[in-house]
């Protein structure tokens, strides 16, 4: 493991400056993997989520983002349970990029069903 400082906190560029309470966080950890998705068609905003390893738990970095001046960026850590890496789990996705959610069964698979597709934006794709 090695030291890893993170900022939590927003901050918010106006007239070309930033604005910010972003506070230092230093603590020994592992960075298991990440994933960036986005929220919008034009990859402007989005949000980068890095899974830590640490000694005695898992914390989740979550970088909301965007590239427009005047909207803010917002950071912060969020402890999270193997269960929420998983099938079902508020980080499912993540734990998939890190290669920890296991597969979907049969009965998952149909219950997702027609929203497969759906909630992905490729920027640049017209056809969204």
């Amino acid at each position: 493991m090695k030291t890893t400082t993170l900022y939590i906190g927003t901050s918010v560029v106006y007239d070309g400056r930033q604005q910010d309470n972003l506070r230092p966080v230093t603590f020994e950890a592992e960075e298991v993997g990440s994933r960036r998705y986005y929220t919008d068609e034009r990859g402007t905003r989005g949000v980068d989520e890095t899974l830590y390893r640490c000694a005695d738990r898992l914390v989740v970095y979550v970088e909301a983002w965007s590239r427009w001046q005047g909207e803010p960026t917002t950071r912060k850590l969020v402890q999270v349970q193997p269960e929420d890496l998983d099938v079902g789990g508020s980080f499912e996705m993540l734990g998939r990029a890190c290669g920890l959610a296991r597969p979907l069964s049969l009965d998952e698979a149909l219950e997702v069903g027609e929203d497969c597709g759906t909630g992905l934006l490729v920027p640049g794709d017209e056809r969204q």
